[in-house]
């Protein structure tokens, strides 16, 4: 069953987050090449070996026909044209239409393969990281804002995609047309070559001046984008408040400056490209004049012949295209390196909370007891203690309401039993077995949570009843609707239990949703049940409905209350008042109230002095 408990975090605000994790020294680190992220990377590509293999037999194929025409061009001219040859003439022209179709048909196939390999590692890529971050623990997503890591998600593997799929052929289908145009310019005309080499140094000095800045600029562009999601993301949850405070114009302002900062970082990395890309081409542009130059005066002294130099004018021209395709490889590079690094260290998370090796599954034939030793837990070091030497015995079939001020440490109890959280010291134990020595997936199979906070999926109303049990039928959803008095709801809507939940479930009451949840938590059946302020946000009369339904789910199930509403609780077998991480007082409600301690404290500042004790 999947389900999350809201925690206070005191130490990490969600900008400090945001701030954490999207910037700071480590975005700047690293390598203009990154060997562990590109070998991490290829591994994607192994699953695709055979169209990859294809792909690098047509790149070869049009390497060999990008080599092949220009030489064409020459014996055209050498031997057709300028003997008056018309039938080697047409043969020659046939050969060259031939290349040229060749040419094209590889080119459409090596992007077909290559488009296809690339869309399914993008998606194995995503799935991974979507499967990774369901095993970290709560811990890492109170620290880490949603929108930043949907940039991981999206932005980066996207960027690395690029790379993986078509980068690594077009990179060494430009390196073979390069040697093969060095090797064939050398043996036509080592004159003409090194004139047109001349440029080289130039561009090699370009090159070296865009890769030194281009690595921070890309760094900055993947941080930059990350923190546009992110406040993104949280100004649109955070919708109401904003307009219920009157905070348009702030929330405008900062979205503003986030939204600058990743303007600028663009047009710096998009400016050093703009410098670069048509320097390169002035350099191709420079040599093609240079060959022309001083390779027309070579034609004119009958040094070398026309179909010659023409051949090299087109050989010169390819030379470039790979040139600039490489040097915009450096741009892809540089973006699959920012987004690589940024992916790894997600994927290299590890959970805090994992199963041990030698694990077992827990198995409950009924309610089972409840067991805090000596318990101590922060949520992270360096955070005040929120539990210190908790002792707590909850017996089978008993419910327990926990009650204290808030950042007493209720929610944390209800954490260490479905262990989100590890415990610092002492242990959790459920019918004697220790929580850390049974597996996560079985541990909770066995809670059934209703949050404060209920959350719906997108999907059908009878689809989130059964999200704990998919195998359920119709009539077992129907049955858990009933006894959690949501049936009378849902059967008036004109789709029934087939209405669509809309996103934040917007078409259904704050008791609704409640009432779906209960429904959801009865149809697992589980053996400990933890509400967490299930009423704290209804009316009285849902609160009634809420409260009739779960006494029905309490019946032969260890339940653990976390309640505000003292009212709520009154009928509960334990009361447990919490402050400071201890368990300060407990009993029952005419006991507690009759003690005057900090429970009678509690009900009277909720109820008033003058309340009676009977109230």
């Amino acid at each position: 069953m999947g389900f999350g408990i809201g925690v206070s975090n005191p130490g990490m605000g969600p900008r400090g987050a945001l701030d954490s994790f999207s910037g700071g020294e480590e975005d700047r680190r690293g390598a203009v090449f990154n060997k562990r992220v590109v070998t991490r990377m290829l591994a994607y590509l192994r699953p695709y070996w055979r169209q990859m293999t294809l792909a690098v037999f047509t790149m070869l194929a049009i390497t060999a026909l990008t080599l092949l025409t220009p030489y064409l061009l020459k014996l055209a001219i050498d031997q057709a044209i300028t003997n008056g040859n018309r039938g080697e003439l047409i043969r020659l022209s046939l050969y060259t239409a031939l290349a040229y179709s060749a040419l094209y048909g590889a080119t459409a196939a090596q992007q077909y393969l290559l488009s296809c390999v690339g869309q399914r590692v993008l998606a194995n890529l995503r799935s991974e990281l979507f499967a990774h971050l369901q095993k970290l623990s709560l811990g890492y997503h109170d620290t880490h804002i949603v929108g930043v890591t949907v940039s991981r998600v999206m932005n980066d593997v996207a960027a690395i995609n690029e790379l993986l799929s078509q980068g690594v052929i077009t990179l060494i289908g430009d390196v073979l047309v390069l040697a093969g145009i060095v090797a064939i310019m050398l043996s036509m005309s080592p004159y003409l070559a090194l004139l047109a080499f001349t440029v080289l140094p130039l561009m090699v000095l370009a090159t070296w001046w865009f890769s030194s800045r281009a690595r921070e600029a890309f760094r900055r562009t993947r941080t930059s984008v990350a923190k546009v999601v992110g406040d993104l993301a949280e100004d649109i949850s955070g919708v109401r408040v904003i307009q219920a405070f009157g905070q348009e114009n702030t929330s405008q302002e900062r979205f503003n400056q986030v939204n600058e900062a990743n303007r600028t970082a663009n047009i710096e990395a998009m400016t050093l490209s703009f410098i670069f890309l048509p320097a390169i081409e002035f350099l191709g542009v420079l040599a093609t004049v240079i060959v022309l130059w001083f390779g027309g005066q070579a034609v004119a002294r009958q040094a070398v012949s026309l179909g010659t130099l023409v051949a090299f004018l087109s050989y010169v021209t390819r030379f470039f295209q790979p040139v600039q395709e490489l040097s915009r490889m450096v741009t892809t590079l540089q973006s699959a390196m920012a987004g690589g690094e940024q992916v790894l260290r997600l994927l290299d998370t590890q959970p805090e909370v994992q199963d041990r090796a030698d694990a077992v599954e827990l198995q409950l034939e009924g309610a089972p007891r409840i067991d805090f030793e000596g318990v101590s837990f922060r949520y992270r070091p360096g955070l005040p203690i929120v539990l210190s030497g908790l002792n707590l015995t909850i017996q089978p079939g008993q419910t327990v309401a926990l009650v204290g001020s808030t950042g007493a440490g209720k929610s944390s109890i209800a954490n260490l039993i479905a262990r989100f959280y590890e415990v610092e010291q002492g242990a959790v134990k459920i019918d004697g077995v220790d929580v850390r020595s049974v597996t996560q997936a079985s541990l909770r199979r066995q809670i059934g949570l209703v949050p404060q906070d209920a959350f719906l999926f997108s999907g059908s109303i009878a689809d989130n009843i059964r999200y704990g049990r998919p195998e359920a039928t119709d009539e077992d959803v129907e049955r858990a609707a009933r006894l959690a008095n949501a049936h009378e709801f849902i059967s008036a809507r004109p789709d029934g239990y087939q209405t669509v939940v809309q996103e934040g479930a917007a078409n259904l009451s704050v008791g609704q949703r409640q009432l779906v949840c209960i429904a959801r938590a009865i149809l697992t059946d589980p053996r400990i049940l933890i509400l967490d302020e299930a009423t704290s946000n209804v009316d009285s009369l849902t609160e009634a409905l809420i409260q009739d339904a779960l006494r029905a789910l309490f019946q032969g199930r260890t339940s653990v209350v976390i309640a505000h509403r003292l009212s709520t609780i009154r009928n509960a077998d334990l009361i447990c008042v919490v402050e400071g991480g201890q368990v300060v007082e407990q009993g029952q409600h005419e006991e507690l109230l009759a003690r005057g301690g900090a429970y009678a404290a509690l009900y009277q500042r909720q109820f008033g002095a003058g309340v009676n004790r009977e109230a």
